[in-house]
């Protein structure tokens, strides 16, 4: 459903605009109904549609609780979901504690990840997306994309 990398603002009460090209089929799949949590491994936020947020929040749930990565997983993750309605005019208000946690300040990077957005602090974004470029270790492919073909 996501692809490509849209550039944002982000208004004085921590609103952001959804992409035209996306609000239709967001309205149409889950009546505007998002969950926004936070990435456990970078300083960004993750937004999924209701639907397939209930769908991954159920596979981290049953996680095994005495598992120590599994455990801060699930704290993470389900501890920071939070439910936003969008609203009429397409916009998304995000909490103070999912900003602070991504730094966003006024402008951020959404990127489409198939069936969630990531939101990202637009400076930030780019020097990530730099240090993977210039690092060769960090374009090692896995071995599950071995065999894929571009």
């Amino acid at each position: 459903m996501f692809r490509g990398v849209n550039n944002i603002n982000i208004d004085a009460k921590g609103r952001i605009a959804i992409p035209i090209r996306y609000r239709e089929q967001l309205i149409s799949h889950c009546g505007g109904e998002m969950v926004v949590t936070i990435e456990t491994e970078e300083r960004c936020l993750l937004i999924y549609p209701q639907p397939d947020w209930d769908d991954i929040q159920r596979k981290v749930e049953a996680l095994p609780s005495f598992n120590v990565a599994a455990r801060r997983v699930q704290r993470l993750l389900i501890g920071h979901a939070t439910d936003i309605q969008m609203d009429n005019s397409g916009r998304l208000l995000l909490t103070n504690p999912l900003r602070d946690y991504a730094q966003l300040d006024k402008k951020g990077v959404l990127l489409g990840q198939g069936r969630k957005l990531e939101l990202w602090d637009e400076n930030a974004w780019l020097v990530r997306r730099d240090s993977w470029l210039d690092d060769p270790a960090s374009l090692e492919i896995p071995d599950e994309l071995q065999s894929l073909s571009l």
